[in-house]
């Protein structure tokens, strides 16, 4: 894993998430784009960093939106 692949993580979870109206669920982004939980979580943390989504802890899951 290095930072360029996490990138290109980013960028997908970003599409999913601009496709699906700015909101969907770890557990959404993970059937969305195929990607396994600890890539995912690397990618919310890159667009976090970038002040491009929030993230929320929902019951059992955490939301992540779009800003």
């Amino acid at each position: 894993m290095n930072v360029e692949t996490i990138g290109l993580w980013a960028g997908a979870v970003w599409n999913a998430l601009n496709d699906a109206n700015g909101s969907l669920t770890v557990k959404g982004l993970k059937k969305t784009t195929k990607l396994k939980e600890k890539e995912v979580f690397a990618a919310i943390g890159w667009l976090a960093r970038e002040g491009k989504v929030n993230v929320n802890e929902v019951e059992k899951d955490v939301e992540v939106n779009l800003i």
